[in-house]
């Protein structure tokens, strides 16, 4: 099973225009399945911070003791965050970054990715801080305002993983009925 095909169900109450004996208002009771959503919500910012911390140590690097000026620094960290991140998310399922912040990558099946997908997902990173224009109206006034968004989900969806916290793992492998992995090994596909 894959996490795209898990879902969960909802029930919701909506109100009739009946009420009962003692003048209570009568609900009906709607059951349906919505996909599951193993991601939190609003991780973009945790995101950010992470691919920051994972840099960082490059970027000091670069600067103290091959003597490069920051510019330079800068875009010689970039690379190396991609094949360092490759590399720790295909054994560890996390970064220097995500570990502080308590996040994991996993694939459809729940396991860690394998290298090619991870370098996919850590290229297609640099596309993400393409920045998106959206058209909003802001509540004080009734002109229209551009407000700026990062998109930070498009490697994952064409990559197909998934970013998770930590402790929501175990759920989510008993979910797809896969085995708890001994001693914090890698789970084999």
């Amino acid at each position: 099973m894959k996490i795209s095909e898990l879902k969960d169900k909802k029930i919701t109450r909506r109100a009739t225009r009946s009420f009962d004996e003692f003048g209570n208002r009568i609900y009906n009771k709607f059951e349906y399945e919505i996909p599951y959503n193993p991601t939190h919500e609003n991780n973009e910012t945790e995101r950010l911070f992470a691919k920051i911390i994972d840099m960082l140590p490059f970027f000091l690097i670069f600067i103290f003791v091959f003597h490069k000026i920051v510019i330079v620094s800068v875009f010689l960290s970039i690379p190396s965050v991609i094949i360092f991140g490759t590399i720790t998310e295909c054994f560890f399922g996390t970064t220097l970054g995500k570990k502080i912040f308590r996040i994991k990558i996993i694939d459809e099946h729940g396991n860690y990715p394998n290298i090619l997908r991870s370098f996919a997902r850590n290229f297609l990173c640099l596309a993400n801080f393409c920045s998106i224009l959206i058209d909003y109206e802001p509540r004080a006034s009734s002109d229209s305002e551009t407000q700026t968004n990062l998109s930070m989900h498009m490697n994952n969806k064409l990559c197909k993983t998934y970013i998770v916290k930590e402790s929501k793992i175990a759920e989510i492998r008993s979910l797809l009925d896969v085995e708890q992995p001994k001693n914090k090994e890698r789970l084999i596909e």
